[in-house]
């Protein structure tokens, strides 16, 4: 890309006929997009400027003689250059009418030629990058609709230290037009006057040119144009470039947060193949309940009303006991929406009636399950089904494997991001499209179980190549090696080559077809087996053994040493799965509502989402805490991922809660104390008082609020 546009910006220069040795050479030795621009800016195709104007009315030797020698009177020398404006058979013939309109030709001039200089332009554009300072202020008569951007209203930031999600906030906040956001010097205390005395960039720009003020005639007139140059032009053309910069480097780190955290979420622990009762709680409309077996396969539904307005608590229990009992439910997956605490004691209930059923309850999150519910697919796998109820057998199957039931939904709609809609969107989808194939390929896929969907995130495979597959699979009965797939209509060689290492025989002919050795390696191994007068059987999973054998000596032109070397390692533990074990967290009872939370209670909760500036941690009261970055270990901690990640069961301690703007402050340091009233927290180390002591530079929503510095971060 570079180098076209390298190739492409020779060509126009040279087109003009004003390449130069030393421009070509120039030219050809920049670095990066940002010199090529600014190399190319004087010569660029551009609307017709004043300083184009000016040129065609003959003032340029007017501004070079200035330049030149200021001991000469402007006003003098402009008296030269006037003349009528009249029409020839080229056109219009721009006139100078009066000493004034010569000046300020002259003036865009010099400006234009300022201001295209490459190098000059460099420096400056470093120097704002290093002293630019964002600001912002809340739009007059907007402080009431703009409360949720109070933390903005009287702020300012370093350009070179900004967080993205502090960028985004100011962006949006810009484009819902609540906040006026602007970029200046930090030498500038206020918006400058046209008066003003020279700031470091104006003194660059004079600097550059030999402009001084030694009181000469022309002196006050150059610098004039000095100051014009950088306010109206080489400002407001960084301040565009920096501001979208900054704008693009915090899209890019949110959309890399929310692949972060959509990589965690897929690749949770499996609860594996357990039968499992769905609910998908409700209030008015009731708990929607789907029971699935093993398999993820629909054996039975309901819709109980345990909580208001019917109240019918036993009769809800006698159907989830016969349930559970007439399927042998081993686990129960709740919801995490409305009414789900309440619903969780629903089931702790049935769990105390019948503890003969051996059942386990897990909260989980629901979200995008009303999306599968309405999606095209859902209307395909569960044709017959209300809507309604296939939120519940999503809720199950996403405990059982939560990625094969999230591979269904628009990874958009899982709801793991931080300003996801502030970003890119067609970037952001191919980012997440290619977190959920990566996640796919690592934990690999059983042909005889899988869903299109889940077939169609492999490598190599098309949604319509995994619908064959599917359909095959349905008419010609269950894939006894990955041979057999080579039979599916659509699915030629070379398909078959990019798949077949990420697609899995459970239970096959071949127990390498259950490992995630590509069938082009067979070979190998079986090399290997006759090497060593063993049978597949007795290599698999013989860690001394395999341990104990020399790459080198099965390498040959086709497989190299770090191959055999990563062959040698599935052979220990063939099919095995990168995911963690699983666990749940225990929510504590009679914690319920943000009214139940005191400060310095410790509970057990599960990390939902992780932000650039901390983690969201649910504790079963319908409402998100958060740990802030500087919570969340004694240690410093650069970013939040190399602490905690998606799905991560934790202990957290309650600083404090604010029950009107629904606000939780969590911390992970448990030897931490809520705040008193009026105090602030206080800095475990020199890294959390810096923070600390930025924080408090900034406005606080309450004066001497834990909560504000909790939050102060947190705006969306």
């Amino acid at each position: 890309m570079l180098e076209e546009r390298r190739s492409a910006i020779i060509a126009s220069i040279e087109e003009q006929k004003k390449m130069t040795p030393v421009l070509l050479d120039a030219i050809m030795h920049a670095e990066d997009k940002t010199r090529l621009e600014d190399l190319y800016l004087p010569y660029k195709q551009k609307r017709r400027t004043k300083a184009q104007i000016a040129l065609e009315a003959g003032l340029q030797p007017l501004a070079d003689a200035l330049l030149a020698d200021p001991t000469l009177t402007p006003e003098a020398e402009a008296a030269k250059y006037l003349k009528p404006s009249f029409t020839s058979e080229q056109g219009e013939n721009p006139g100078v009418a009066d000493t004034k309109a010569a000046l300020d030709g002259a003036r865009q001039i010099l400006m234009e030629r300022f201001a295209e200089d490459a190098t000059l332009l460099q420096a400056l554009r470093e120097y704002l990058l290093e002293h630019g300072v964002v600001e912002s202020k809340v739009v007059e008569g907007k402080q009431e609709a703009g409360e949720k951007f109070a933390d903005y209203f009287d702020y300012s930031e370093t350009l070179k230290t900004i967080p993205s999600h502090r960028a985004l906030a100011l962006f949006r906040g810009r484009r819902e037009e609540m906040l006026n956001v602007t970029l200046r010097l930090d030498s500038e205390t206020e918006k400058p006057k046209w008066d003003a005395p020279h700031n470091l960039c104006e003194a660059r720009i004079a600097a550059q040119f030999g402009i001084k003020n030694l009181n000469r005639p022309a002196d006050k007139w150059l610098a004039d144009s000095v100051r014009w140059t950088w306010r109206v032009k080489t400002f407001l053309h960084l301040d565009t470039e920096l501001m979208g910069a900054l704008r693009e480097r915090s899209e890019i780190e949110a959309i890399n947060v929310f692949a972060r955290n959509l990589k965690d979420l897929l690749l949770a622990a499996p609860a594996g193949p357990r039968t499992t009762m769905g609910l998908d709680p409700g209030m008015r409309t009731g708990v929607k309940v789907a029971v699935v077996d093993a398999t993820g396969k629909v054996v039975d539904t309901a819709v109980i009303y345990p909580h208001q307005p019917r109240n019918d608590w036993e009769g809800s229990l006698h159907t989830l006991s016969k349930l559970a009992e007439k399927h042998q439910v081993a686990l129960i997956s709740i919801g995490n929406g409305t009414a789900s605490r309440e619903t969780d004691k629903l089931a702790k209930d049935l769990i105390k009636l019948r503890p003969e059923l051996k059942l386990t309850s897990i909260v989980v999150s629901e979200a995008g399950a009303s999306v599968y519910s309405a999606s095209e697919f859902a209307s395909r796998e569960l044709p017959d089904m209300d809507v309604t109820l296939r939120g519940a057998v999503s809720i199950a199957r996403r405990l059982q494997d939560p990625l094969a039931e999230l591979v269904k939904i628009d990874p958009k709609s899982i709801g793991v991001g931080q300003y996801q809609h502030d970003v890119g969107q067609s970037q952001l989808a191919r980012s997440l499209d290619a977190v959920v194939e990566d996640c796919v390929n690592a934990v690999g896929v059983d042909v005889n179980t899988a869903s299109v969907p889940l077939l169609a995130r492999v490598s190599g495979l098309s949604s319509s190549v995994a619908q064959s597959i599917v359909s095959y699979r349905d008419m010609q009965g269950m894939f006894a090696s990955r041979a057999a797939l080579r039979a599916v209509p659509r699915l030629g060689d070379k398909t078959f080559e990019q798949a077949a290492g990420f697609l899995r025989v459970m239970g096959g002919e071949n127990p390498l077809d259950a490992s995630s050795v590509h069938p082009e390696s067979y070979p190998l191994v079986e090399k290997i087996l006759a090497d060593l007068k063993k049978d597949m059987k007795a290599l698999i999973g013989d860690s001394s053994l395999l341990r104990a054998l020399n790459p080198s000596k099965y390498a040959d032109e086709k497989f190299g040493i770090p191959t055999i070397s990563d062959i040698l390692k599935e052979l220990e533990k063939p099919g095995r799965d990168p995911r963690p074990e699983f666990s749940t967290a225990t929510f504590k009872e009679g914690v319920e509502e943000l009214k139940d939370l005191r400060p310095d209670m410790i509970l057990e909760g599960v990390v939902t989402n992780v932000a650039a500036f901390g983690a969201f941690v649910d504790i079963g009261v319908h409402q998100d805490g958060l740990v802030h970055i500087s919570a969340l270990s004694n240690n410093f901690v650069k970013d939040p991922h190399s602490v905690v990640k998606a799905g991560q069961v934790v202990k957290v301690k309650v600083l404090e809660v604010d029950e009107k703007r629904k606000r939780i402050a969590l911390t992970m340091r448990l030897t931490d104390s809520a705040p008193q009233a009026g105090s602030q927290p206080e800095p475990r180390d020199r890294n959390d008082a810096k923070r600390l002591s930025q924080h408090q530079q900034r406005p606080q929503p309450s004066a001497g609020s834990a909560m504000a510095a909790a939050f102060a971060k947190l705006k969306s």
